[in-house]
């Protein structure tokens, strides 16, 4: 048996090799993303606190809101880009619960630094408010093809008889 076929020269070739292409892929750049380049995501929000002339309401006290945020993004570069986001929002009330009221919130994004958007959304709601959401946004766990995100919105909505209000919201979800 000579040298170059024993089993631990054909390992030691092996491993060499494996390590060289290791080393070259490693070495290889990233490419950079393509533009315009297209996001979903899903999200659960939860109201927390609502200020107006009527008082300060709270989430969680004698009703419970949800909502349950589905959107589309589209990046026109890394800075700037469209958002249409659809809301459906659910509210628990005294042993029942019911869809109370449907958004549809389409807006602009700013990114403000790596992970970190800003998002100016308009805001149409079924119940007859509209409005207006300014939105900041962090990504907390980038993974290859999806991201998990925080959200605090604060929402102003006018109109139907109503007065004037703002909330503060939190929001969490996966972005893809």
């Amino acid at each position: 048996m000579s040298l170059f076929t024993s089993i631990p020269f054909r390992l030691l070739t092996f491993f060499i090799i494996a390590g060289t292409f290791q080393n070259v892929i490693a070495q290889t750049p990233t490419p950079a993303p393509v533009y315009p380049r297209i996001a979903g995501y899903v999200g659960i929000l939860h109201p927390i606190v609502t200020f107006s002339e009527e008082g300060t309401t709270t989430n969680f006290d004698s009703y419970y809101v949800v909502g349950l945020p589905t959107g589309i993004n589209i990046w026109k570069s890394a800075k700037i880009g469209f958002s249409a986001e659809f809301v459906p929002l659910i509210r628990a009330e005294n042993g029942t619960s019911k869809m109370a009221n449907f958004l549809f919130h389409p807006g602009v994004l700013v990114t403000l630094a790596p992970g970190l958007t800003f998002a100016g959304r308009a805001a149409f709601e079924t119940s007859g408010r509209y409005g207006f959401t300014p939105v900041l946004n962090k990504i907390v766990k980038k993974n290859k093809n999806s991201g998990y995100f925080v959200a605090v919105p604060v929402p102003f909505r006018f109109g139907n008889g109503h007065p004037a209000n703002v909330t503060i919201g939190f929001q969490f979800g996966i972005t893809f």
